[in-house]
């Protein structure tokens, strides 16, 4: 096999589990050129990486449409041998059956499978992780054992966080696209009063969650809190929690990036759960769940925009 591309165009979470993909056929075809094809936005998640040869971006929120045709008709002009789609929505679907590649591998739940040379079962809720999931489609290639998701910060990356580890710190993410996976407000600021105040608390997140972060910097009136929210980038973000002494983290893509690293991550579950198969994989691991049993729990694979019973226990009753 020559060349092989990766198909993963949903949100940051599901890029960084779909480079355990790259790392297992890396490790079975060294010399193959592997490309990987995202959504607009995501790209500097693997920026530099080491691997991956070319990036494809698809830009969804400008001319959507016109966009999945162009995209479309350069993975066909690159001849691929190989590719691999991990996702099931029938763009990508369109893009895979389009392809002219020898081998078009997905999942059966994506409406255009019936085009694929082998397609898979994708069950939710067994307890199997997403990177198991991912493996089945490339299992014929390689084996049975799924590698981890790797993230590959550059030098640059680990310079621009240096000045933070001037002395231990915590790192903790506490917002979501999901209200409803996100720890209520009260109980960041919790958390933060149980924090050794000899530690650093980073708050991290994109530009969106600068506000949201800012406002429990503030309530939790503790001098040791640092708002960087917008301030770094994924990688760099990355290179930071790699060496903190714990990142506090919702079921979001942050938690994603301490398995990327193999950073000790303590993970809160509210609405969803670890069964689904998005827990952490770090070597040094904590998943937190509320501890009674909530007959509305879980109320959705990705979590609501808000309580859909307008208690939200599953977040207000866990203990930080």
């Amino acid at each position: 096999m020559n060349k092989i591309l990766i198909i993963q165009t949903a949100f940051i979470g599901d890029v960084i589990l779909a480079t355990a993909v790259v790392e297992k056929l890396n490790q079975f075809y060294p010399e193959s050129k592997i490309d990987f094809l995202l959504r607009k936005g995501n790209e500097g998640l693997l920026e530099n990486h080491p691997i991956i040869n070319e990036v494809l971006i698809w830009d969804k929120k400008n001319k959507k449409y016109d966009n999945l045709k162009a995209i479309s008709r350069s993975v066909k002009r690159m001849q691929y041998d190989v590719i691999v789609n991990l996702q099931r929505y029938a763009s990508s679907g369109l893009i895979t059956a389009f392809s002219g590649a020898n081998q078009k591998l997905g999942f059966k739940k994506n409406p255009l499978s019936f085009s694929f040379s082998k397609k898979f079962e994708h069950k939710i809720g067994d307890g199997t992780h997403e990177v198991e999931r991912n493996q089945q489609l490339i299992t014929h290639l390689t084996d049975k054992q799924s590698s981890k998701p790797k993230l590959y910060p550059s030098n640059k990356d680990y310079a621009d966080v240096e000045k933070y580890k001037k002395k231990d710190y915590v790192c903790m993410a506490p917002t979501s696209v999901w209200a409803t996976k996100e720890l209520p407000q009260e109980q960041w600021i919790k958390l933060i009063s149980k924090i050794n105040d000899q530690q650093n608390i980073y708050l991290l997140g994109g530009d969106v969650d600068f506000d949201k972060c800012e406002e429990i910097k503030q309530l939790s009136k503790n001098k040791n809190v640092i708002n960087l929210s917008g301030k770094l980038s994924f990688l760099a973000s990355a290179a930071l929690m790699q060496h903190a002494k714990m990142n506090y983290v919702n079921d979001s893509a942050p938690l994603h990036i301490t398995s990327a690293m193999n950073a000790p991550v303590t993970a809160y579950f509210c609405s969803t759960k670890p069964s689904f198969g998005f827990g952490p994989l770090s070597d040094n691991q904590t998943i937190v769940e509320v501890k009674e049993k909530l007959e509305c729990r879980p109320c959705g694979l990705h979590g609501k925009k808000k309580c859909p019973e307008d208690h939200f226990d599953c977040g207000f009753n866990i203990e930080v």
